[in-house]
């Protein structure tokens, strides 16, 4: 029993998750987005302290979002000048 189980957790990891480029599928960037928020500001943070900490991850995670949500735009355009 422990090793079917183990197997079929070892046979869910040789698939990758498919994962399109629609806007909808582009939600999924926003865990890892703060996965590295959480992770860069824990390294790099002097002293953490819960409510400085998570201000900062805040704005880290906001400043990566803003910033991809611009580069987005000016490529979108700029394919649309492109292709028009």
């Amino acid at each position: 029993m422990l090793t079917t189980s183990v197997a079929f957790v070892m046979a869910t990891f040789t698939l990758p998750e498919e994962i399109g480029a629609d806007p909808q599928s582009m939600l999924w960037l926003l865990p890892l987005v703060a996965a590295i928020a959480i992770v860069y500001k824990a390294t790099k943070l002097p002293e953490i302290k819960a409510a400085n900490f998570l201000k900062e991850a805040v704005i880290l995670f906001s400043s990566i979002v803003v910033f991809m949500s611009i580069t987005a735009l000016v490529l979108c355009a700029f394919a649309w000048l492109i292709i028009e």
